[in-house]
């Protein structure tokens, strides 16, 4: 609970604010977009957080070293291993919602803070093969916000899903505009 004060205090120091609403399904996948700058992982923390939202995050595993490994063990991030084409993310995910009677799994699905045309879709495949909803989310730049929604439900057709769902961030406001693209 302390937790959620001390968040909501630093936002606000930061003149940061979280908007929209609290998600209501008890499993989701929650995409983090625009993902340009190492920053959006501190502003969205810090929204859930301050909102009570328990997200957990996937991050490449060469940030799990000592001490910071331990702080991000205890913040709910996954380490993952991009090299390793074989490692079945896919199931170890749905594997995970399986056993938690409430989860959000946070993805930045542009996964890298570099502009690429085309988004990764491993967060619709995640979200189908779990059974879950994907929650639009979004960090503001301009209006110094965090927002989780509106609420998307995959389809069988991945490839017109992703185009849609980057097509919604046509007006976003990314940390480094340079760096972001919604498949324009």
């Amino acid at each position: 609970m302390r937790m959620k004060y001390l968040a909501r205090f630093i936002m606000w120091l930061g003149g940061w604010k979280y908007t929209g609403d609290i998600p209501r399904e008890k499993k989701a996948v929650i995409i983090s977009v625009p993902h340009t700058s190492n920053w959006d992982f501190f502003w969205g923390e810090l929204a859930f957080l301050s909102q009570g939202i328990p997200a957990y995050i996937l991050m490449k595993k060469e940030f799990f070293f000592f001490p910071l490994g331990i702080l991000l063990r205890w913040l709910r991030v996954i380490p993952v291993d991009r090299g390793n084409k074989d490692s079945h993310l896919v199931a170890q995910m749905v594997e995970e919602f399986k056993q938690r009677d409430s989860m959000y799994l946070c993805i930045t699905p542009e996964g890298s803070r570099k502009k690429r045309k085309k988004w990764k879709k491993g967060f619709l495949v995640i979200a189908k093969a779990a059974g879950v909803p994907v929650y639009l989310g979004r960090i503001d730049y301009k209006e110094k916000s965090c927002k989780v929604g509106p609420l998307f439900y995959p389809t069988e057709d991945v490839d017109a899903d992703l185009e849609y769902i980057m097509s919604t961030y046509h007006d976003a406001h990314p940390k480094y505009p340079e760096n972001f693209s919604y498949g324009e």
